[in-house]
């Protein structure tokens, strides 16, 4: 049955321009490489063509760092989530360049897919790099780490899953801590904010960023063995 969206977005479509050669991606490699939006159950193995750990990117940006990560990572399968047409097709562009077999897109809101196409205790981890922060106080509604996300998220990680989070403006990582540590499901892997792990690459504007002095904020939680 297909559910009415009630939820706030966390993002606004914005007309992005669309390169030709990210066109190009879009149309000859999308059908290959991505999943279309339906409201029932997600065979992931099957959606790969092989049993593996499977992990949620959610909110890939223009889809460096994912490609990255799956390269270094070939064992694993990771199912990126994005909603901007120009960054579905760059990420496309990378696993084309990269030969990359370990990655499938759904160009869709994050809720939604969790919700309605992906099973409880199905993923072994998670991934939400940099989401928007709506800096505005006005606005901070809108941000995507909010108590009933991530209750719905927690859900869909197998015990001993984990969740990884970072973010670069500090009033946001205060409030996912917050939230995170207050999620039954969860406990965090450090006793506050965690040693960036060698498997999320910095970026440009991360790299940049630090430079200039900026802080960056990582979060790792895990699922809980017992619950």
């Amino acid at each position: 049955m297909q559910h009415r969206s009630t939820h706030i977005r966390s993002y606004v479509l914005r007309q992005g321009r669309v390169s030709n050669a990210q066109q190009r991606a879009l149309d000859t490699l999308l059908p290959r490489f991505g999943l279309p939006y339906a409201a029932q159950s997600l065979n992931l193995d099957a959606a790969f063509g092989r049993t593996a750990p499977k992990i949620l990117e959610i909110g890939f940006g223009m889809g460096e760092t994912t490609a990255q990560i799956a390269e270094a990572n070939p064992g694993n399968d990771y199912l990126a989530l994005e909603v901007h047409t120009p960054g579905v097709g760059s990420l496309l562009k990378l696993i084309e360049e990269k030969r990359l077999g370990n990655v499938r897109i759904i160009q869709h809101d994050a809720v939604e897919v969790l919700r309605d196409m992906l099973g409880d205790n199905s993923l072994d981890g998670a991934h939400i790099f940099f989401p928007d922060p709506w800096h505005k106080a006005r606005h901070n509604k809108r941000r995507l780490i909010q108590p009933p996300f991530v209750s719905l998220l927690a859900g869909k990680l197998k015990p001993g899953g984990y969740l990884h989070a970072a973010t670069d403006w500090q009033d946001y990582a205060e409030q996912m801590l917050a939230v995170f540590a207050a999620e039954p499901l969860l406990e965090n892997t450090a006793a506050a904010y965690a040693p960036r792990p060698a498997y999320r690459p910095l970026t440009k504007f991360e790299q940049r960023g630090l430079r200039l002095g900026h802080e960056v904020w990582d979060l790792v939680f895990r699922r809980k063995e017992n619950l």
